[in-house]
């Protein structure tokens, strides 16, 4: 037998490998008894490496003459491409240009990349290629195998007489419960089944090793004024508790291009941006869109901003994979997307993000912030702006989570599955129809910079856009390391928090201390609230906006942003007594 992983000058980009890579390699092969088993789940988080980790298991299964071809499966034309390219540094050529009609390949060729659209369109011309030939099947992110059940379908008849079937995946978890193909699901003690990773490689780890930046969000507020149909004018706030209908209509207004909300919140990443690129000369930044009329909208502000144009990458454009490597090989400034560059595509350099889409998917969003976090060195760090929204907010603070594909959960009674609002969730290309564009108009949206989240904790103090404090933030150098970026997050509040002092007292040798511990104190009964609003999220199926709101209620004192420790200290024991009568 050969030696388990000899090294190939000619293998390229995937001779040197992660430290994870390797294990996964080594965890395959010895799970197989040197051939390596049919199936294999590798799950690592977006940016650590998935491709290079299959392309190397590829180059090795071929040099073994386990296989004799290769069949890439991804979400999107662009990434056929992507793959293409990858494999062909590493020796193994696909062809990503394969249609159904033609049927044959090449004989240079080692196999395809085509999409799940594609192969559910023929699944029998895929099972007789499959067939035909010991075949490695590679599933790019393969939650998308479970897109509706004919998809599912499609994928069993195609690749079941696969020879070895890997699949990939950063985000394995659905927020149906439409079983992936080729996945195994074990059933825990409570009954419920869930998927079963191979191999696991979270986010956490990653970070510790380097392999991906430290994020921050950077979660902005504000004041949202809009006119219904019936020409009812309406008021909210983001950033405080609401109702689902309020919370998804004060959303929509903040990402109206005709606001200032989005304005504002440009103008601050572009900010970020500029002070990235003093560290890092390339550093761009993305602006993710609900549809094709915010993305162009949304070019233009930038433009009015920055004085420069900004890509726009649209999924019905042919040449959206031409702007997409364009993009990622210069030191441009912004692109601007609806959903083509969310998952998968490869730009390390995009270091700034800001999350205008009203999808709110744990998948969507995990997928989303894996575009800011491939790090090229140490010390480089990622910025996401976000809409200060609780689903958003509850996302961002489980960045660190690892999660399993769940079947068997119940459905929630009020029909509402994993997304909070429903109507701010409809994932659109296009705007509206025109029998709806009248029924909302946004009359005013205004921003607030909110605070900031990083590694679970919270930092900052509520401020206009443009204020000094806002600005503290904003100049975080670029390079430094986690925990420099937690230290010094506690360290520009606690600054704030003095100077805040000082003004309101007027004696200058107040230095604040008793502040500095009551905001930690605060910070640490906030987390704990959010935690136990999260908890009982899940036990109930009760959006968090919905939550806070009664308790609020119940127990008096402004929004949690403003709310002091005693404020906090209360709600927190309500619910835990809810808790505590809900288990007896």
């Amino acid at each position: 037998m050969p030696p388990a992983f000899p090294e190939r000058a000619a293998w390229g980009t995937a001779s040197s490998l992660r430290a994870w890579q390797q294990q996964a390699l080594e965890t395959y092969f010895r799970a197989g008894g040197g051939t390596g088993p049919r199936d294999f789940l590798a799950v690592a988080t977006p940016g650590a490496g998935k491709t290079t980790f299959a392309l190397r298991l590829a180059r090795e299964l071929l040099d073994r003459r386990v296989v004799v071809g290769v069949t890439v499966v991804c979400p999107t034309e662009h990434l056929k491409r992507q793959w293409a390219e990858a494999a062909g540094r590493v020796g193994i050529k696909l062809d990503p240009e394969f249609q159904n009609a033609q049927g044959r390949v090449g004989k240079d060729f080692h196999g395809i990349a085509v999409t799940y659209a594609t192969v559910a369109a023929r699944p029998a011309l895929h099972r007789n290629r499959t067939e035909a030939r010991k075949t490695l099947v590679i599933f790019d992110e393969v939650h998308h195998a479970g897109d509706g059940l004919s998809w599912g379908d499609a994928v069993r008849e195609a690749f079941e007489p696969a020879t070895r079937r890997l699949c990939l995946s950063g985000t394995p978890f659905r927020t149906d419960v439409n079983p992936i193909p080729f996945v195994q699901y074990e059933q825990g003690p409570d009954g419920v089944r869930r998927s079963r990773a191979d191999y696991t490689y979270g986010y956490g780890p990653a970070l510790a090793d380097g392999v991906v930046r430290p994020v921050l969000f950077l979660a902005y507020a504000g004041e949202m004024r809009w006119r219904t149909r019936a020409g009812e004018e309406l008021t909210a706030t983001l950033g405080e508790p609401l109702t689902q209908d309020q919370m998804a209509q004060a959303w929509r207004a903040a990402l109206d291009p005709k606001g200032d909300w989005i304005r504002q919140v440009l103008v601050a990443a572009d900010k970020r941006l500029t002070e990235l690129r003093r560290a890092i000369p390339d550093a761009g930044g993305l602006v993710i869109a609900t549809d094709h009329e915010a993305a162009r909208a949304y070019a233009a502000l930038l433009r009015s901003v920055t004085g420069q144009g900004a890509t726009v990458v649209l999924s019905d454009d042919p040449t959206a994979s031409k702007k997409i490597k364009q993009f990622a090989a210069s030191d441009d400034r912004w692109m601007v997307a609806v959903r083509m560059v969310s998952e998968g595509v490869d730009i390390p350099r995009l270091c700034v993000g800001v999350y205008a889409t009203s999808t709110s998917t744990p998948l969507f969003f995990a997928q989303a912030i894996g575009r800011f976090v491939r790090a090229r060195r140490r010390g480089e760090t990622a910025s996401v702006f976000l809409p200060s929204v609780p689903t958003l907010m509850s996302h961002a603070a489980e960045m660190e989570a690892e999660r399993d594909h769940v079947l068997d959960r119940p459905l929630r009674e009020d029909g509402l599955d994993d997304e909070l609002l429903a109507e701010a969730n409809r994932r659109r290309d296009n705007p509206d129809a025109a029998g709806e564009q009248f029924t909302f108009e946004t009359v005013e949206a205004s921003a607030t910079f909110d605070r900031v989240l990083y590694d679970g904790g919270e930092f900052g103090l509520q401020a206009t856009p443009g204020s000094a404090e806002e600005e503290e933030f904003l100049g975080i150098p670029g390079l430094l390391e986690p925990e420099q970026v937690s230290a010094l997050l506690r360290k520009r509040q606690a600054e704030q928090l003095r100077a805040r002092r000082k003004k309101k007292t007027g004696d200058p040798r107040d230095d604040g201390a008793d502040d500095r511990t009551a905001a930690e104190d605060l910070h640490a009964l906030r987390k704990e609230l959010n935690s136990l609003v999260g908890a009982w999220n899940h036990r109930t199926g009760q959006p968090h906006g919905v939550i806070h709101a009664e308790l609020r209620r119940i127990c008096g004192g402004p929004a949690v942003a403003q709310a002091s420790a005693e404020d906090v200290r209360r709600r927190i024991a309500k619910i835990r007594e809810w808790a505590a009568k809900r288990r007896y």
